[in-house]
Formats: structure tokens, sequence, C-alpha cells
């Protein structure tokens, strides 16, 4: 499996229309026939998954509980507003006027690729959580990474 990479700065247009970044363009080569799916983020952004991706977390979720209460709600909340965009013929996707009002976003924009998946955050919000970045961001890592086990073990 390959990985997305990069952060990309990006204006929407008076429509809502985001024109998808060439480097960005060229990780997504499926975009074009399969679509992107947009969702909301865990807090306030947004989430665009490539169709394959999106049906990888629809097959995690159908494996939860039916008749569980907590695992109903969070399919419910994590699905709700999922939209699928094509992007039109100047590679252009329209992202929704109700996840881009919930997310609080603006015009400017800031794409992030977290692995197999892009946040979306309003270039406001963006800079506020770049800048509570840990003090000690070494910690972090060891506290998160430290306890993997090394592959050739």
């Amino acid at each position: 499996m390959s990985y997305l990479t990069g952060e990309y700065e990006c204006k929407l247009d008076a429509k809502g229309r985001m024109m998808i970044p060439a480097g960005l363009k060229k990780q997504l080569p499926e975009a074009d026939s399969e679509g992107l799916v947009i969702n909301r983020g865990l807090e306030n952004y947004l989430v665009i998954y490539t169709k394959k991706e999106w049906d990888k977390k629809l097959d995690e979720l159908s494996k939860l509980n039916e008749f569980d209460r907590k695992s109903i709600q969070f399919v419910r909340y994590f699905t709700a507003g999922a939209t699928i965009m094509i992007p039109d013929s100047a590679g252009r996707v329209n992202l929704p006027k109700n996840l881009f009002e919930h997310a609080g976003i603006g015009s400017d924009i800031v794409l992030t690729c977290m692995l197999n998946k892009i946040e979306v955050w309003d270039s406001a919000a963006h800079k506020k959580m770049i800048a509570n970045e840990p003090e000690n961001f070494a910690e972090l890592a060891e506290e998160v990474m430290g306890n993997k086990k090394r592959v050739n073990e």
C-alpha cells in the first residue's frame, strides 16, 4: 500500500469548489474514475478518502453489532454527511456546504495527508493546531512509538 504525502494550501472559489493540487492529484489516480469521499473528521476538520479507503472503513463498520446502541451511534455520526465527490474536467471538487460549515472552514484551507486519508482544515484552525504541538515532541514520540516491536525481532 502506498500512503499519501504532503501538505497543500488551497482556496475555495465562490461556489465552494477546490482545485485538487497537482502534487496530490498525482497520488490519487483513481479519483477521476471512482471519486473521493469527504466526511466530517473527529474534530473541526473534514476528511477525504479515496473510494477504496472509504469502502474499507465501511467494511470495518459493518462488523459492529447493529443492536449495540454505542455502535449504532458511532456509525450514525461517523457516516453523517459523507459525500462522494467526482472531480470536474478542470480537476475541481465541490465541497458540500453543510460539511464545510460544520467544520468552520472558510475559503482558505490546508490539505494535510495523513497516511491513507486527507484532512481538510480551515487555514487559521490548522495554524492553531500546529501551534499546539507538545512542548517535548520527543516524549510523545517515545510514548506512542517507543513500545513498538522492531521488525526484525
